[in-house]
């Protein structure tokens, strides 16, 4: 029998607990469109879940310092962020589990790339602050996923041993960085970015459609190895 106090969720949030790509899409696409560069899809997808530094030295090269890549990535936030609060929901599921697991005892955590102020933001609009026992956003990381970082300092907000966690996500770097910090990994397909194949390549545990089909109960096999695969 679990002692789920001992137990914790680590939610991505772009992809994961919304779809606000197309908000992401449409911040770099005009502030390329500034700075004199076009940015394409495959840009896009070449770069979505990353940080901010390394998306800008993926795109452009060497050419900005520290403090430009902090202005203009303010200024892309900024876009992002007056376009999300048009109106955001939560993915099909997500508020049913994060609430079930809430009252199963489980802590939750944010574990995502971007900025502060954004995982601020779609908490409030999705009312769903008072879920989380802490977040790790890109201010407490150095590394971007694949690396585990991100994940590995929300464990360690909620006292929780990586090996006790479970991660949601919907991108193969996601699933990467679980795998590498020792947590278990629930894959969602859902926004399409990643096909199921790749996820499952990448090591995730169970990969579903949407997050309608987990159960608190499904949570709980996953940390017995005779758990059959969804």
């Amino acid at each position: 029998m679990l002692n789920i106090q001992q137990y914790a969720a680590i939610w991505d949030v772009d992809g994961t607990l919304v779809d606000t790509a197309e908000l992401h899409f449409n911040a770099w696409e005009r502030l390329c469109r500034e700075l004199g560069r076009p940015f394409s899809r495959a840009d896009f997808a070449a770069t979505f879940g990353k940080r901010n530094p390394e998306i800008f030295l993926q795109l452009f090269g060497p050419v900005f310092s520290a403090a430009r890549i902090d202005e203009l990535g303010a200024r892309k936030e900024d876009y992002y962020k007056d376009a999300a609060r048009a109106g955001v929901a939560l993915l099909p599921g997500a508020r049913r589990l994060l609430l079930e697991l809430h009252a199963a005892g489980f802590r939750q955590a944010i574990g995502s790339s971007a900025p502060r102020g954004n995982v601020d933001l779609i908490l409030k609009l999705t009312e769903t602050e008072g879920l989380f026992q802490a977040i790790s956003s890109a201010e407490d990381t150095t590394r971007g996923k694949p690396d585990p970082q991100v994940f590995l300092v929300a464990a360690e907000r909620l006292q929780v041993a990586p090996a006790n966690c479970v991660v949601f996500e919907d991108a193969v770097a996601g699933v990467e960085a679980a795998r590498a910090g020792g947590m278990k990994c629930v894959a969602v397909s859902f926004v399409g970015h990643h096909p199921a194949d790749k996820l499952r390549a990448a090591g995730a545990d169970l990969v579903v459609p949407t997050l309608e089909k987990i159960s608190v109960a499904d949570v709980q096999r996953l940390y017995s190895s005779t758990s059959p695969p969804l």
